[in-house]
């Protein structure tokens, strides 16, 4: 029987982790079995001991520092590859999942082996039936990433299965075939975009990407960064675009890029740090913490 590993990450979320854990008692299995792996990223609460004390089937893989999220996300990568992985499941620690979610994404990617990535629709979990992603865009004229149907109610627009550009990071299935061919995900950018590159790779390795609307998660948005539009998440959003267009725009927006940083330098602080650290090579974990 194939695995499933659902690999969530876990830093000073407590709360969260264990909701999520209990959504995922009840999660249904069909011609799969579940490991749950926990990667703690040196959280300074009492999270490890609520959670090996509340879940003892769930394997808790301790960093002891904080990597980020590709580094750490990699540590539990790489322990569910060599323990037999078929599929992961890469998921966020504040997120609810719906119990047929892993069921409905697992049978698409068996029916296809052209299927690589494949991504359940994500509501905001307030208002729980607006979306936060109904399939990836990439507007590669301005090296942005976006969510269809971001902050729309769901009027059943998006209930139609297909290909996508890019799964979203916060809940993502992946053949263990992709990371085989083309490796995790690139600590270079520590938080945010490390999903997308690793979709554009997966995509260049001949993989598909496919949206799967009628597997549902939800998701509190961006609460391990402060929130969104925090000057954390302004950092690495602006350092690891800037690190994303580089690497895989046209040279036309690459220039445009450049005008746009040139713009932008002197009149905010933590986006000027930011294109600092990214001219000067300085990636992964960067200046700002």
């Amino acid at each position: 029987m194939k695995k499933v590993c659902v690999i969530t990450l876990n830093y000073n979320g407590k709360k969260d982790t264990l909701n999520l854990l209990a959504s995922l008692v009840n999660i249904e299995k069909k011609d799969f079995q579940i490991e749950t792996i926990v990667v703690d990223n040196g959280s300074l609460d009492d999270s490890v001991s609520a959670i090996e004390s509340t879940y003892p089937s769930v394997t808790v893989l301790k960093n002891g520092r904080n990597l980020g999220f590709s580094g750490g996300n990699n540590i539990g990568i790489s322990y569910a590859l060599k323990n037999d992985a078929s599929y992961l499941f890469l998921l966020n620690n504040d997120t609810l999942v719906k119990p047929s979610a892993l069921r409905l994404l697992f049978q698409q990617m068996e029916q296809n082996a052209k299927v690589g990535i494949a991504a359940p629709k994500i509501y905001f979990f307030q208002p729980s039936d607006t979306i936060w992603y109904a399939g990836g865009v990439v507007d590669w004229a301005n090296a942005l990433c976006s969510h269809r149907g971001m902050d729309e109610k769901d009027k059943g627009l998006y209930n139609t299965i297909g290909e996508t550009d890019f799964a979203s990071g916060c809940a993502m299935m992946v053949k263990r075939e992709v990371f085989d061919s083309i490796g995790m995900l690139d600590d270079d950018y520590y938080l945010y975009y490390e999903d997308a590159d690793f979709n554009v790779r997966a995509k260049r390795a001949g993989w598909k990407i496919l949206y799967v609307p009628e597997a549902v998660v939800w998701h509190v948005n961006a609460s391990t960064s402060g929130g969104a539009g925090s000057p954390l998440q302004e950092y690495y959003v602006t350092r690891n675009r800037l690190l994303f267009g580089f690497r895989y725009a046209t040279l036309r927006t690459k220039l445009a890029l450049l005008r746009e940083t040139l713009r932008i330098y002197f009149s905010y602080p933590t986006r000027r740090k930011a294109i600092r650290d990214f001219y000067t090579g300085r990636f992964g974990k960067g200046e700002y913490v």
